[in-house]
């Protein structure tokens, strides 16, 4: 291996800290390049756990960051290699940093001379001494161009200044954050004003030069303070310098800002539509054809032979065929999945005019009050404003586990997820000039296509590996051995490499998989992340949420059946406390069932002033209210899950003994149950405990099941898709529901499972495998649905999660599908492989099948291309070696086209999904590639042998024989290849007798235009009757016998009549030339040649 580490590190001095160089691959040709000391990377500088590297941007500031070691965003990780050892303390490291800022500006950066390797060898040799290892940086000092940028998350966050107006501010906002997108300033004095800012990490909304401007001055100080840890600049002047108020903007401010700071996303990079098309011919399959098309110009240039210039267009125009189709069906399938993720925009609730209204989040401008709930991700950096603390969780930005307490004044950060409360905020910064610059990344969109490109990369390699042990073969045979001429070895292994390269894998397989994604659109099914297909083809497990994908999520009260616990209350009031403790605008389904039941939705606030209202949050399970009441007196009502109310109220054993036998009477009826309960608040604060509180009654709810959940379910069943409920109802409630739908009842409580006090009855046996056989789970918490998952995935499942709310994002993140119900929250979409438009389980169940009958296009692919392969590999080594038979490249080009041709309707191909769960076996296809190759390759061979060595086809047949004949042999050996490869396809689609399972119409139809091309030669139909009827008029002319009629078209007659023709023909020219002679111009003409004059020179006055 050519890529070695730093040999020259000295040994550990005392006190000193190493110095780590972390590499990146920038591109997947790496892991070849890499073993040949080349390849295309990015490095980072590890000291003191803190990763320095440099990039470019567009601004004139520094391009040096800093971020957490082996972490660099939209890189992938290669090794560490240790440089050496060095004294420095941070705050001199950083130092460091600052003296090279100033020659490593983000506007300097090249990819030759300057760029992020360049920058490491500097800070290597300043702080160890020691340079980096040449292969990091070899592609750059020959002139390689490679494309090194700064992350997307710290590009994104670049910042201009217009025109200089903002030197003076600029020096109040240098204040250094130390976060992934840190970044340096220069420390000379010299260095401009400009130079010096640090806008890069701030949530500043500055402007660019392109007409942005900022607010004011102050603005940008106070903005900037925002977003540091004191964060102790008063809401007042945050307003005061945003120039809004708690009322929000009006339309046409913000038209105005949004035409200022630009709207509330990232700005796309601009890719180029040519580099992405010859990116399509940069794989390790396109690498071998270029090289089949080089070998055919250079290599193939000897044996005193020109040039194969047919076979180098041929292959050329080959790549250019797949490349194109490839890239057209990836743009197509770019714009639907734009398109359609547009219609799910993540929205916001936003003040315009003094009133709600929820608009899409791209509209957001500093200075706009919004609304951040539950389940909300925030769509803009914003101030709290006045309210009760929320729970926010900033993994995504910081990587805490938990959830950070925001209190009012605190700052809440583009991308983090609202886990609990509610309360208004301020915009101060949005789009690029957000913390970390995610705001767009609120639906992620991210393709990764891991998993699918090792499946390529495993076939490709097999594919290459059994052309290379060919190509060894014929090359050790032919010329050391049968000492064969140079060329014709060319030729043979230019066949090799021609026609066992499966050229359009990579592009059927993508087209594919598009074609199949616009297909689950349609069906309501919108794929984030392409091999979700893949995996949803072979998921067998199946944990669906209860709440409205297996029932409608419409609630209602059986007014008749309310318990009531209080005396002197009536059912009435029980209803009209629980309005009270729900909201009366921005409702969820509860809230909307409850104040439904009023004659009036007003009823719920008449006569009361709201003090406080605690929303709902997954962890208490309830609402609560505090008012006060035309008496002045002060009272809290809460409703919720009777167990936390119960638990609330501290009531007696016989009492809650009492309510749950009420609960169990609901729930086996199918009945949920709502609680309520009520205290007086003698304190008269909103903080204040209260007195105890009181029970008050119980409200039964009833969600119906949805009228095709049943059938839905049995036909998962049917195809081997274990549906499993997850319920955070109480367990006979869930018992009852899977009783309706028939999806068994052996369920249990998450708590007695995966909780502290396990349930004696099943206290022995492994709880994986009492998850794996149980039908569904009933008080389900959060963590219990992560674990549930985690236990089903450890037991060799490929599990799929439902989910809506923001507690089943780490569930849907974890499982191996997460699917977003309709209406989920942005959090769960954002967790989530696959988004659904409609509701219901049926849609996951048509997915399943579609994705399955995708899968099996592939599959039938991946099958036909390693049998193609072992085929001529195989059949044509062993024709080349045997009987030194030299078969024409050009003629393998036309099969392999042709081959490509009718195999690129396979996207659209007619199959039968499979009925069970299908995965990727490898295994499975080589063996069964191989298998079907290696009897084509025989049956080749023996044709080969027939036509060559025997008269079998001559005595059977009745056919002329043509084994001495080398252009029809080669004919018949390519019409035989050429038929039975474009004829596989039907094999390798079908899992039983091939003419069982009708193909698509698409594919017969390329099938056999296919055929035509192949048989079609180039002929004159007329030409036979008019060389008839002028060998007829020549026979006459000269005084030949005429000939028989019968025989004017007669095959067997034609070389007597050319015979006697050209015999005849020979003396008319003789005669000819005689006559001439004989004239005067040939007498003058003979006399000159024989003196050796020059009959130019010589006056003829003679005429002819």
């Amino acid at each position: 291996m050519l890529c070695r580490g730093n040999n020259s590190v000295k040994c550990r001095q005392a006190g000193s800290v190493p110095v780590y160089l972390n590499v990146y691959d920038l591109t997947s040709m790496n892991e070849y390049a890499y073993w040949f000391g080349l390849g295309v990377y990015h490095s980072g500088v590890q000291v003191h756990r803190v990763e320095y590297a440099y990039g470019s941007h567009e601004q004139a500031t520094t391009g040096i960051f800093e971020g957490e070691p082996k972490q660099c965003e939209g890189f992938t990780f290669r090794k560490q290699i240790l440089i050496g050892w060095t004294e420095l303390t941070p705050a001199e490291v950083r130092g460091v940093m600052a003296e090279l800022a100033r020659d490593y500006k983000g506007t300097s950066y090249n990819l030759i001379t300057r760029n992020c390797n360049h920058f490491c060898n500097d800070v290597c040799l300043r702080l160890t001494g020691n340079s980096i290892p040449s292969w990091i940086n070899r592609l750059a000092r020959i002139g390689f161009l490679c494309n090194c940028i700064v992350p997307a998350s710290i590009n994104s966050t670049k910042v201009g200044i217009e025109d200089g107006k903002m030197c003076n501010e600029a020096e109040m906002i240098k204040a250094k954050l130390r976060s992934r997108s840190s970044r340096f300033t220069p420390c000379s004095n010299s260095s401009s004003s400009s130079e010096k800012s640090i806008f890069a990490s701030s949530p500043v909304g500055v402007a660019g030069s392109h007409g942005r401007t900022h607010l004011s001055p102050s603005s940008l100080f106070i903005l900037n303070k925002s977003s540091s840890s004191s964060e102790t600049v008063p809401i007042d002047e945050v307003f005061e310098a945003l120039k809004c108020t708690k009322a929000g903007l009006t339309s046409d401010e913000g038209n105005r800002r949004l035409n200022i700071f630009g709207p509330n996303k990232l700005e796309e990079k601009k890719e180029s539509k040519f580099l992405k098309f010859l990116g399509f011919m940069w794989n390790p399959l396109s690498w071998v054809m270029e090289a089949a098309a080089i070998m055919a110009i250079v290599l193939a240039n000897g044996g005193g032979k020109p040039p194969d210039w047919q076979d180098f267009v041929g292959i050329t125009t080959l790549l250019i065929i797949n490349s194109t189709i490839s890239f057209i069906e990836e743009n197509n399938a770019g714009n639907a999945a734009a398109a359609l993720m547009a219609g799910l925009a993540p929205k916001t609730k936003v003040i315009r005019d003094g009133k709600w209204d929820e608009q899409d989040a791209a509209i957001l401008v500093p200075g706009d009050v919004i609304s951040v709930k539950l389940g909300d991700i925030i769509p803009a950096d914003a101030r709290l404003l006045d309210g009760d603390p929320l729970k926010i969780d900033q993994s995504a930005l910081t990587g805490e586990s938990l959830p950070v307490t925001k209190h009012p004044g605190d700052s809440v950060f583009s991308g983090s997820t609202c886990k609990q409360g509610e309360l208004e905020a301020v915009v101060i910064a949005t789009g690029v000039h957000t913390f970390f610059g995610k705001a767009a990344h609120l639906v992620d969109s991210t393709n990764q296509v891991g998993h699918f490109q090792k499946v390529l990369t495993s076939i490709g390699n097999f594919c290459i590996c059994s052309i290379a042990i060919g190509l060894i073969i014929e090359i050790v045979v032919m010329y050391p051995i049968q000492k064969r001429t140079y060329r014709n070895g060319i030729d043979n292994l230019l066949v090799l490499l021609i026609g066992g390269i499966p050229i359009a894998m990579p592009t059927v397989l993508s087209v594919t998989m598009a074609i199949g994604s616009h297909k689950l659109s349609e069906q309501g099914a919108i794929t984030k992340r392409m091999t979700a297909i893949e995996e949803m083809a072979g998921m067998d497990v199946l944990c669906s949420d209860k709440t409205g994908t297996l029932t409608l999520n419409k609630l209602t009260v059986d007014k008749t059946l309310i318990e009531v616990f209080v005396k002197d209350t009536d059912k009435d009031h029980v209803v009209l406390l629980g309005a009270r403790a729900s909201r009366v605008e921005n409702q969820d389904a509860i809230d909307a069932c409850i104040v439904g039941m009023l004659s009036d939705p007003k009823e719920a606030r008449a006569g009361i002033t709201e003090v406080h209202f605690l929303p709902f949050n997954p962890v208490d399970k309830r609402t609560a209210i505090t008012y006060i009441d035309p008496n002045g007196n002060w009272h809290r009502v809460s409703k919720g899950a009777p167990e936390q109310i119960v638990e609330l109220c501290n009531q007696k054993e016989d009492e809650k003994k009492k309510v749950f036998s009420i609960i169990d009477k609901f729930a086996e009826r199918g009945l949920r149950s709502l609680a309520v309960c009520q205290q007086s608040v003698p304190e008269k604060t909103k903080e204040s405990p209260g007195s105890p509180w009181v029970f008050v009654g119980l409200l039964p709810l009833f969600d119906p099941p949805r009228h095709d959940s049943a059938e839905t379910i049995r036909r998962a069943l049917h195809l081997g898709v274990n549906v499993k409920m997850i319920t955070g109802d109480q367990l006979a409630i869930g018992k009852e529901t899977g009783r309706r739908l028939g999806m068994g009842t052996n369920m249990y409580p998450s708590s007695s499972l995966l909780g502290q006090n396990k349930d004696s009855a099943i206290a022995d046996i492994p709880i994986e495998e009492l998850i794996e056989k149980a039908d569904g789970f009933a008080g389900v918490f959060p963590e219990h649905k992560y674990e549930i998952v985690k236990k089903l995935q450890e037991r060799k499942h490929i599990c799929g999660m439902t989910g809506d709310g923001v507690n089943d994002a780490p569930a849907l993140k974890r499982a191996d599908i997460g699917i977003a119900v309709a209406d989920a929250t942005d959090a769960a979409r954002g967790a989530s492989d696959i988004v659904l438009t409609e509701p219901g389980l049926s849609v996951i169940v048509s997915a399943v099948l579609t994705s399955r009958a995708i899968f099996q296009r592939m599959k039938n692919y991946t099958i036909y291309a390693v049998s193609i392969t072992i085929r001529i590999v195989v059949g044509f080594m062993l024709i080349a070696l045997i009987w030194r038979f030299d078969f024409s490249p050009f003629m393998v080009l036309i099969i392999a086209i042709l081959n490509d041709g009718t195999i690129m309707t396979i996207s659209k191909d007619k199959v039968k999904p499979s009925p069970l769960p299908d995965s990727w076996k490898l295994k499975e296809i080589f063996a069964t590639g191989v298998v079907l190759g290696t009897y084509m390759a025989v049956m080749t061979v023996i044709f080969f042998w027939l036509a060559k060595e025997s008269d079998f086809f001559t005595e059977k047949f009745g056919v002329k024989p043509i084994r001495d004949n080398e252009f029809e042999l080669m004919s018949a050996l390519y019409l035989q290849v050429s038929i039975i490869s474009q004829a596989l396809i039907f094999v390798t689609r079908s899992r039983s007798w091939s003419f069982v399972e009708r193909p698509g119409l698409l594919l017969l139809t390329a099938f056999f235009i296919a055929q035509l091309t192949a048989f079609t030669t180039k002929k004159d139909y007329g030409r036979g009757e008019r060389e008839a009827q002028w060998a007829t008029a020549q026979r006459t002319l000269h005084g030949l016998q005429a000939p028989n009629a019968n025989d004017v078209l007669n095959d067997k007659s034609d070389y007597r009549e050319l015979s006697e023709l050209a015999e005849q023909a020979k003396r008319r020219a003789e005669v000819a030339r005689l006559r001439e002679l004989h004239t005067l111009k040939g007498h003058v003409e003979s006399v000159v040649k024989l003196k050796g004059l020059d009959i130019e020179t010589i006056q003829q006055h003679y005429t002819v």
